[in-house]
């Protein structure tokens, strides 16, 4: 095929785990699931894009490279098979640096990012900045993403790393689901602000196409599905349309 008529692949929440001996299933079945996807569906397409919660925590490269020595193998076969690999973070792993994308040969895009995709200029974005309900959550991600903060936090020991990790995921889980969605007012000024009428995100995990109105434009949102036992999902963006796809 073509390199000008093979597709863009979109995939976001695979939160794959570290899958060592005595692992759960489900960490064990989401990796063996993205070993097959890498080497399989992958392969035929011109671009894979990874938006956001790649891994289910990411406590520094130092770590994750060992961590995740599968399955950043499997991204590098990837990308040196002529596959454009690019990726953002997400809330789950905006720790991953350099050394992840040396290692993966994929390539890091910014927060947002404006391509186009089955014919249209489309913005993409792992989607947690658009969850404006969640005033808390958008203090700790401003934060989080200072230099400062991030240099400090590689300098504690990796067992404090870690339980720093798994306490905002539990802490996540008490919040209501009410401010854990996007707010619309934040979508649409993403949508004006960057001219376009169709967007993809993830980071919900409530996969649905939405339609909204913006500025009397009738504009596209397409809601990216999060990867769990039983049902690995990803987005296919042909040269003029698009449709999603069940390994």
């Amino acid at each position: 095929m073509s390199a000008d008529l093979r597709p863009d692949l979109l995939l976001a929440d695979l939160h794959l785990q570290v899958a060592k001996a005595g692992a759960t299933p489900e960490a064990s079945f989401l990796s063996e699931a993205f070993l097959r996807f890498c080497a399989g569906p992958a392969r035929e397409a011109r671009r894979v894009f990874l938006l956001g919660d790649i891994f289910e925590s990411w406590v520094g490269d130092d770590l994750g490279l060992a961590d995740y020595r599968q399955e950043i193998a499997a991204l590098r076969a990837l990308s040196d098979s002529g596959v454009e690999v690019l990726y953002q973070t997400g809330n789950r792993d905006f720790m991953l640096g350099r050394r992840f994308a040396q290692a993966s040969g994929a390539h890091r895009l910014p927060d947002e990012w404006v391509t186009p995709l089955a014919g249209q200029a489309t913005l993409l974005a792992h989607g947690d900045q658009y969850c404006t309900d969640d005033i808390g959550y958008q203090r700790w991600r401003r934060f989080s993403r200072l230099p400062l903060a991030q240099w400090l936090y590689l300098r504690l020991s990796p067992a404090r790393r870690r339980r720093i990790a798994g306490g905002l995921r539990e802490g996540k889980r008490d919040k209501p689901a009410s401010i854990m969605d996007v707010n619309a007012e934040a979508i649409a000024q993403a949508f004006t602000r960057h001219g376009v009428t169709r967007m993809i995100h993830g980071h919900t995990h409530r996969p649905m196409q939405h339609m909204h109105t913006v500025q009397g434009r009738a504009c596209e949102r397409i809601v990216l599905a999060d990867w769990r036992r039983g049902h690995i999902e990803w987005l296919r963006a042909n040269v003029d349309s698009w449709h999603r796809e069940i390994l």
